[in-house]
């Protein structure tokens, strides 16, 4: 009988920004945005990069292969996180009963560190990638596996885990989603690689973030005041999702072309994006899929940026929380009698409402009466939620020795439905989407022709189109 495959951890430790900067004195508070997510998990995704030929990186002591690239992962990592001091922090929460008071907020005061793991695993890349769905071993690459982002009071509010494959390297990060969304976890992943990759000990980065102070509404803030008296009363733990099938679908730039223009046509307009009319695709698809009662409500929602859609608008470089959850809602009969524009309309329609006025009357109402995300309540057995975007930068992470191959999540923050939307490995607007869903349900969705016709061969691993630099082996 085989031996099943585990992740072993070789060593685990803090690290420490290389130097204290003024931000590390003060207290960050958080806004209805960050409150939002106490009750969900960290963010966790990771990159998987061949493992490099073994080449000296560090002429001072000759250290070599994986050694080395673990030095030099720690040493970059203690210099990104200079420029993104709130996640060396923790959440402190400050109340009193007379007058009441309740407020969570992010103490950078002394730094306290990320944790890193260096782990190893005896299997390959393609015991990683070429199985149809994503093997459970892919949850043991991330830390902090069921942790609430409420959990950032006394644990670290980012862990960093790199796994030693035999032929590879898997980096997987969990990032408190309390103290940033996806857009901040990605600036600061961009900025890592960056930062490893060029090895100047002083160099400025391309896109400092902006984290002094989170944002409000005029006239509002900074200190939002809670209706509890303990944690007890909004952070629900435990949340145990139903078995999942969590598949790779890819959709090539041609083809995701082609469902724009279709979704287009069909309402006579210009404006559905390629990922609502994909996502339109996705939702009829799953829908048929679960052989759903014809009057049944279903919902597809997207988890969007406010960032953009204030006035004046966010920075992209804004480091924090700045989502909210929109939807597209009609019943199960209407949206597989209706062709793939009319549902594309309907979830673009649910984004375009959701403009500077909505998102700072929420915000107002949420200053009073704050809103918490539950998982237990999010996973509806008869919608599907899309999450992450296209648009961040994946694959453009070289640490210094290539290209990543493959992105891939950790088990956080995943019911039945729910689906993460990344870039194409090949770019040109090819998108992959990794769906959650019940095996059986999975399964009915694999049968349906309209969805799998549009569905793209994943590049084979032979063909891998990743570039490694080898004058930066280590």
């Amino acid at each position: 009988m085989a031996t099943p495959m585990t992740v072993r951890h070789i060593s685990r430790c803090i690290i420490k920004p290389k130097c204290l900067p003024e931000e590390s004195k003060q207290i960050y508070h958080l806004n209805p945005w960050d409150i939002s997510l106490l009750s969900v998990h960290y963010i966790q995704a990771g990159l998987l990069f061949p493992k490099p030929t073994p080449v000296s990186i560090n002429q001072e002591d000759h250290r070599h292969g994986i050694p080395a690239i673990i030095d030099q992962l720690k040493d970059s990592l203690s210099r990104t996180l200079v420029h993104f001091i709130p996640l060396t922090g923790r959440f402190i929460t400050q109340k009193s009963n007379n007058p009441h008071s309740y407020s969570i907020s992010v103490d950078c005061r002394d730094a306290p560190g990320a944790e890193f793991i260096h782990a190893v695993a005896d299997l390959k890349i393609a015991d990683v990638l070429s199985p149809i769905d994503v093997p459970p071993i892919v949850h043991s690459f991330f830390a902090f596996n069921g942790v609430v982002n409420h959990d950032g009071h006394t644990m670290p509010l980012l862990a960093v885990q790199v796994t030693e494959l035999l032929d590879g390297i898997f980096m997987g990060c969990s990032f408190n989603h309390a103290i940033g969304d996806g857009a901040s976890f990605w600036h600061f992943i961009n900025t890592w690689s960056e930062l490893c990759r060029e090895k100047v000990k002083d160099k400025r980065i391309s896109l400092p973030p902006i984290i002094l102070e989170r944002w409000f509404p005029n006239g509002h803030g900074p200190i939002v005041n809670l209706p509890f008296s303990d944690h007890s009363e909004f952070i629900i733990e435990g949340y145990n999702p139903p078995k999942l099938r969590e598949r790779f679908f890819h959709f090539s730039a041609q083809t995701m072309a082609r469902l724009k223009a279709k979704a287009n046509a069909e309402c006579n307009i210009t404006t559905i994006s390629s990922l609502q009319a994909l996502s339109a695709l996705l939702w009829r698809a799953t829908t048929q899929a679960r052989r759903l009662d014809v009057n049944q409500t279903t919902n597809c929602t997207f988890v969007i940026s406010n960032r953009p859609r204030l006035n004046p608008p966010l920075s992209p470089n804004y480091f924090g929380t700045a989502i909210q959850a929109v939807s597209g809602t009609t019943t199960v009969g209407e949206l597989l009698s209706r062709g793939l524009g009319w549902a594309a309309l309907i979830l673009h329609q649910a984004v375009a409402r959701h403009t500077d006025s909505v998102v700072r009357e929420q915000m107002e109402a949420n200053m009073v009466a704050p809103f918490i995300y539950y998982l237990r309540e999010s996973f509806d057995p008869c919608s599907v939620m899309v999450a992450s975007s296209p648009r961040f930068d994946m694959y453009g992470n070289d640490f210094g020795w290539g290209e990543p191959m493959a992105v891939r999540c950790g088990p956080a923050n995943k019911f039945g439905g729910m689906v993460f939307a990344h870039p194409g490995k090949e770019g040109g607007g090819s998108v992959d989407l990794e769906v959650c869903l019940p095996p059986e349900e999975m399964g009915a969705l694999e049968s349906i022709e309209e969805f799998m016709e549009a569905v793209s061969p994943l590049i084979p691993l032979s063909h891998s189109t990743t570039k490694i630099h080898q004058s930066a082996l280590p």
